[in-house]
């Protein structure tokens, strides 16, 4: 492997991002110093867990393909039920 393969996982590339509304950057502030951390560290957090999950389209064709596969059916109550559950 030659010296710059082996960087360029390492590297660093600077992202702009335009027409963030006055209201979102202030929240990610506020957020970003609760957690005693900078603004751009924590978006910079928040991009690489994003990059690192399946699309929603994918998992949902991964959910089908299961249920196709199980034949099994969990009524819409249940669902809600745990959902609430798992939330508190």
């Amino acid at each position: 492997m030659g010296m710059s393969s082996c960087h360029y996982p390492c590297m660093s590339i600077p992202i702009t991002i335009r027409g963030v509304s006055e209201k979102v950057r202030d929240e990610s502030a506020s957020r970003a110093a609760q957690q005693g951390k900078s603004m751009q560290e924590c978006l910079r957090t928040e991009l690489a867990r994003l990059a690192v999950r399946p699309p929603a389209e994918t998992r949902l064709e991964q959910v089908r393909k299961r249920k196709r596969v199980s034949q099994t059916r969990v009524a819409a109550n249940l669902i809600l039920q745990n959902r609430k559950a798992d939330r508190r």
